[in-house]
């Protein structure tokens, strides 16, 4: 069974690196990424392909074209067989993260990037959130939002993923739904910031009549502009999020 899985791991990874490598707008500089990424030298890499040293170093500069099915075949099998025989440091690791990223994306509900900008004051209005920390922040503007639910994005999601829900910018809100007092999605956002400097531009807690007491005291302190909105439907939000 552990031999099944292992395979099937592997197979994964295969196209994946496979994939990057067609679709990329330079595949020579795809290769160099995926075989440093691998730490295997060109004449490693090389010798297991059966090729000169010299060929991996034209692909990889852009002086051969794109590589062909067969040479891009041997190229990830060699990687993979290599590694392999190192005791699958790498290949552990890539599986690793492909696995907490599968966990981001079950605790993302929704996320999407605005065709213009809006105001955080503007933003509240559409989803009829009130902004109960920071009100001078209102005028600020956001470029998008992503809405998650809470007790999966701490309980199940390693911190060190968090930077991914803020898609490229931090100039967008972060919405928590699935909350009973707020007070853990407020703390999440404190250690982050701490760990990174960064933080949202805007913390919307979903299904809350009036936020934790011990909650509110940290935004206030951290000065993250925190906004509530009410007990509404999780569709009805959503609905409000994507008429903006």
């Amino acid at each position: 069974m552990f031999d099944e899985v292992r395979r099937e791991v592997i197979r994964e990874i295969a196209v994946k690196i496979a994939g990057d490598i067609i679709f990329s707008k330079n595949p020579g500089k795809a290769m160099k990424k995926w075989r440093e990424r691998f730490e295997i030298s060109q004449g490693q890499l090389a010798r297991r392909m059966n090729i000169s040293p010299s060929m991996i170093s034209d692909y990889e500069s852009g002086r051969r074209k794109s590589p062909g099915v067969n040479v891009l075949r041997r190229f990830v099998a060699s990687l993979i067989s290599i590694d392999i025989e190192r005791g699958m440091p790498i290949l552990t690791r890539l599986y690793r993260l492909s696995m907490d990223s599968s966990l981001l994306d079950k605790a993302i509900l929704d996320s999407r990037e605005f065709a213009e900008p809006i105001s955080i004051g503007e933003f509240c209005n559409r989803i009829g959130a009130e902004l109960i920390t920071c009100q001078e922040s209102s005028k600020i503007v956001l470029l998008g939002y992503t809405l998650v639910d809470s007790i999966r994005l701490v309980i199940e999601v390693p911190a060190y993923l968090y930077i991914r829900l803020f898609r490229g910018t931090t100039q967008r809100a972060a919405i928590f739904t699935n909350i009973t007092y707020g007070r853990s999605s407020i703390i999440a956002v404190k250690v982050f910031q701490a760990g990174t400097g960064l933080r949202p531009a805007l913390v919307v807690l979903h299904g809350l009549k009036k936020v934790d007491r011990v909650g509110r005291i940290v935004a206030e302190r951290e000065r993250i502009p925190l906004a509530i909105v009410p007990t509404v439907p999780l569709n009805e939000l959503l609905e409000r999020l994507r008429a903006i």
